[in-house]
């Protein structure tokens, strides 16, 4: 079977380190960026990736902004993206899947829910 690939985006490098080693450890290709305009660039150019994992609440340009521009990229339009956040408000999740995202998951990230969520792809 292929591995899959994963971007992943947040401004935190903590978050990323732990995504990053929890998923290469279930057989995951990972890149990983800490701003959302890093993001698109890379997806501009790589149609390759499976799946993006994007932190809601980024400086600059945050996940609600981004996600609506990475599906508006054509070979991304149907990249699965995960929305993380730590908003785990009534209604957040609701405002992430308005947003675009296929799913969401909350901070800090459940590494089971997370590899469910990821069985999708």
């Amino acid at each position: 079977m292929e591995k899959k690939k994963v971007l992943i985006v947040d401004d935190d490098s903590r978050n990323i380190f732990a995504l990053v080693n929890t998923l290469k450890a279930k057989s995951f290709d990972c890149l990983s960026c800490l701003s959302a305009e890093e993001a698109l660039k890379i997806l501009e150019k790589d149609n390759s990736i499976d799946a993006v994992l994007m932190d809601m609440m980024m400086p600059e340009m945050d996940g609600y902004e981004a996600i609506p521009l990475i599906k508006a990229i054509p070979s991304q339009e149907n990249t699965f993206v995960v929305a993380v956040t730590a908003q785990a408000m009534a209604g957040d999740k609701e405002k992430c899947l308005q947003a675009g995202a296929d799913a969401y998951i909350s901070k800090p990230v459940d590494v089971d829910k997370l590899l469910h969520i990821l069985g999708e792809i």
